[in-house]
């Protein structure tokens, strides 16, 4: 009777660990998403730093390679670094993204750009919650989906120079479901990475949340982006 307490304790703590893991990357995700939203709302109303990015390529192309930059290093040194140290480049790396996004306001109406996020965060709701709860094995999916991408990639390259407007919307469609279940995917690797995690250790805890929250929020950002390409309301 005692080893049958034991165990169903064991699992209750176990379970209660990966919620506050759970929990912890989806509160920095959420975060990392309203820092976005709000440089990208308060670039807006700068007129100055607005014309620098839109009409500067240089500017832009230097921020797109920051993000780049910063995104790969809190990747490449997760375990190098500090907790605070990475909470801050993942800091900086949404509010890098909220300059980039920025011009949004400027092509699309802000009833379409909010509408889009609803949907958006609903589709990414739903599939991060069947990442969680379900029994299948998704990894081999995820390798599909992740070969699949690399495949838009090269596509959208090519069709750089094709400026095929059919094309274009193909992969933008087929974009749209890749990141659907590369959500699915990424949700249930994080569930496995916070069965592993000591979690008497505060500051990995706080390291590898922080690079849960940056994987699902870069699935987040991908997916509003897409559907806004083909639901947006453009302004006149």
């Amino acid at each position: 009777m005692n080893r049958y307490s034991q165990s169903d304790s064991i699992l209750r703590q176990s379970s209660q660990e990966l919620q506050t893991y759970m929990a912890q990357v989806y509160g920095w995700m959420t975060c990392g998403l309203i820092l976005t939203s709000v440089v990208a709302w308060l670039s807006i109303r700068i007129p100055t730093l607005m014309e620098l990015i839109v009409n500067n390529k240089n500017i832009l192309f230097t921020l797109i390679i920051t993000q780049l930059a910063v995104s790969i290093f809190i990747s490449s040194s997760i375990v190098n670094l500090s907790a605070s140290a990475i909470t801050g480049m993942f800091m900086l790396y949404s509010m890098l993204t909220g300059l980039v996004m920025s011009y949004i306001f400027l092509i699309y109406t802000s009833s379409s750009i909010v509408t889009t996020f609803c949907i958006a965060a609903a589709m990414f709701g739903i599939m991060s919650i069947y990442g969680y709860v379900t029994k299948r094995d998704l990894s081999r999916l995820n390798n599909i989906v992740l070969m699949a991408l690399i495949g838009i990639v090269l596509s959208s390259l090519i069709n750089f120079l094709l400026k095929s407007s059919m094309l274009m919307w193909f992969l933008t469609y087929i974009s749209i479901l890749l990141f659907v279940f590369l959500t699915a995917c990424d949700t249930q690797k994080l569930k496995i990475i916070g069965n592993q995690i000591d979690m008497s250790d505060s500051d990995a805890l706080r390291r590898s949340s922080i690079l849960g929250a940056l994987i699902l929020y870069l699935d987040f950002i991908n997916l509003f982006n897409l559907l806004l390409k083909i639901g947006g309301d453009r302004n006149k």
